[in-house]
């Protein structure tokens, strides 16, 4: 997609008061949701505007604007934000490597997640943490076999974090509802067309080159404008093959080719991304930019960071947010709703 004109909402007013502020035309709501926009920073090529008030915008920029007050398609998923809880099937995750490789630890887990309040699991049996090196597609198999058998015959909304084709083409075959991709796709050459031939959701993360190498990688210009770009560079590719757009979730990959600054950077311009006009997800759960910013050297003991970094994603409509600890985040949710939804 066309991302070299791109519009910043700033100046965000939540809940009813939002409502109040479209109704008196000083502010624009922020991908149809609860939350609205009253300033604005027009972004053209290298050419980054000062704040604009929404009333001054100009007419040129109707369609950037359409795009990013338009609600998102849901992506097949159930409407509203959720909660995915993460289940890590290996040896070696940042987190909980090695915890659930037992099958049936595994499956207590993931029922005790779901009773928590995920309404997806996101299974992975191939750990992506900074200088992780790859494992063969038959040992993620295998690893990930069991857990999705079990879950799937229970009627889990199941979504597989793979950048193997051979390992998606298995998962969906399985029961798996989604593909999470942590290279948007660009890892495997047979994953585009393979998803092409299918109507799953497809989750499509930024990241540049790969979990050992991802650490030199950190350069940007602006990094929320070029992660929304090369982002939607990667949404064109699947376009291209005939992967629909309304089939696309976007996540701006936090701990991904990204230092701690950056990282946060990106949490606080989150409503760049209504550019790409897709559902977001989320995933800040207990990562480094966490323990460097609160002080926790162990990553179990993040949880409650990992509310306060995922909370500011609420402000886009229907966002999905990745995390461990799923009673946490889903109590915190709530809450947050019973603040700013409208009576």
């Amino acid at each position: 997609m066309d991302t070299a004109r791109l519009i910043e909402p700033v100046g965000l007013v939540h809940g009813p008061a939002a409502d109040a502020a479209v109704k008196t035309g000083v502010a624009l709501p922020l991908a149809g949701g609860i939350t609205a926009f009253t300033l604005v920073r027009l972004v053209e090529g290298d050419r980054i505007s000062n704040l604009i008030p929404v009333e001054r915008i100009p007419g040129g920029w109707q369609a950037e604007l359409d795009r990013i007050t338009a609600r998102p398609s849901d992506a097949g998923l159930p409407s509203g934000p959720l909660v995915m809880g993460i289940l890590n099937v290996t040896p070696d995750s940042f987190s909980d490597g090695g915890r659930y490789v037992d099958p049936a630890i595994a499956v207590a887990h993931a029922e005790k997640l779901i009773r928590d309040g995920a309404r997806i699991l996101d299974i992975g049996a191939e750990s992506t943490r900074p200088g992780s090196a790859p494992v063969s597609v038959e040992e993620e198999w295998a690893r990930l076999r069991p857990l999705l058998l079990q879950m799937s015959r229970r009627g889990a909304c199941i979504s597989v974090d793979t950048r193997n084709a051979r390992t998606m083409e298995a998962a969906l075959d399985a029961g798996a509802s989604l593909i999470n991709d942590v290279t948007a796709l660009a890892h495997d050459p047979e994953a585009l067309p393979l998803l092409a031939s299918r109507t799953c959701p497809v989750a499509l993360m930024h990241m540049r080159g790969t979990p050992e190498t991802m650490g030199s990688l950190t350069t940007y210009g602006d990094v929320a404008i070029d992660v929304v770009r090369e982002l939607g560079d990667r949404m064109t590719a699947a376009e291209k093959v005939g992967i629909s757009r309304d089939r696309m979730i976007v996540d701006p990959g936090i701990g991904f080719a990204k230092t701690t600054e950056q990282n946060a950077e990106l949490i606080r311009r989150l409503p760049l991304f209504a550019n790409l006009g897709c559902r977001v997800l989320l995933g800040a759960s207990r990562k480094r930019m966490i323990g460097a910013l609160a002080g926790v050297s162990e990553a179990v003991s993040r949880d409650p960071g990992t509310i306060a970094s995922s909370l500011p994603g609420l402000a886009l409509c229907d966002t999905i947010l990745r995390v461990h600890d799923c009673a946490g985040m889903t109590q915190a949710m709530r809450v947050w709703e019973g603040i700013f939804s409208p009576a």
